[in-house]
């Protein structure tokens, strides 16, 4: 787990820092739909929990995605990432 984090260190940095302001936003737009201060602060920590970890995965393969072009683009040559 250690190696894990300490490989994908900015990616979870990022992640974290989405995942607070995300919860700010959801629990303002919460409270503003629902006046209800306890459904607020429960939906601001749902959704931006699921939100997060989709964004990590999202991040992830955007870099696999990306990686390929780059180095297409620098004229180097790719073989094709076997999933």
């Amino acid at each position: 787990m250690t190696q894990f984090a300490r490989a994908n260190l900015p990616t979870l940095k990022k992640t974290a820092s989405y995942y607070v302001v995300h919860i700010v936003v959801a629990a303002l737009v919460a409270y503003a739909i629902t006046g209800n201060l306890w459904m607020a602060f429960t939906l601001s920590l749902l959704e931006p929990t699921v939100q997060a970890v989709a964004f990590f995965f999202h991040e992830k393969a955007w870099e696999r995605w990306a990686r390929p072009r780059a180095l297409t683009a620098q004229g180097h040559s790719v073989e094709p990432v076997q999933a």
